[in-house]
């Protein structure tokens, strides 16, 4: 089944399904009506669009959700416009299995495009290859861990172990002291700076498990 609100892109991803081996079962031109026909008879796989009626957000990611949630069997392909990272990477955080994220330009790739489907039917995950690109240069660019030592990784490896700084000296077989410097160290390099309001171990130890 299809949602997208262009009728003419919604009809010619139709006939290019229909020409690589899928039956359409239905058509939708937003995400409530595709909830509807998927109710009534839940295909192998939705082909969804991301922005849609009727605010052009991410009402293909709430369609998503709630498909999932009335028929877990139904694959879930999500298609953008442009590569939007943090809906993919919501995407690709709420749905373990059976979920895609690609561009509207994969369509004209026949036999790619098909060939995604039916992984996505089967339970895959499929990924835009720009979107995977994108996220490794924002990882490489932006990650603040990559600036520690490995020292200093060693040490908050520990203390998001919920270790004290005595606690790591005597792990590490270093002066309480030098641990210290690196506990300094590490939160100048994760930007993380004195306020009356937050707790900077605990916040360290966030960005540790969150990378």
């Amino acid at each position: 089944m299809l949602a997208d609100d262009a009728v003419l892109f919604r009809e010619g991803m139709a006939r290019i399904l229909a020409d690589v081996g899928f039956t359409v079962t239905g058509q939708a031109g937003d995400g409530a009506a595709l909830l509807r026909l998927i109710r009534a008879d839940p295909p192998d796989a939705a082909v969804i669009d991301l922005r849609m009626p009727p605010g052009f957000a991410a009402e293909g990611i709430e369609t998503a959700a709630a498909i999932r949630a009335m028929a877990p069997g139904v694959g879930l392909m999500v298609l953008s416009q442009y590569v939007e990272v943090h809906h993919a990477l919501r995407l690709m955080t709420d749905f373990d299995a059976g979920v895609g994220y690609l561009l509207k330009d994969r369509v004209s790739d026949l036999a790619a495009f098909g060939a995604d489907v039916r992984r996505v039917a089967r339970g895959e995950i499929v990924v835009d290859p720009e979107l995977v690109a994108r996220l490794v240069a924002r990882r490489r660019e932006q990650d603040p861990l990559d600036a520690l030592t490995e020292r200093e990784r060693a040490v908050l490896a520990l203390m998001a172990q919920g270790l004290s700084n005595a606690a790591v000296a005597a792990d590490l077989h270093l002066a309480i002291k030098t641990v210290e410097a690196h506990v300094t160290s590490i939160f100048a390099k994760l930007g993380l700076f004195q306020h009356e309001r937050e707790h900077r171990r605990v916040l360290a130890v966030l960005r540790f498990l969150r990378a």
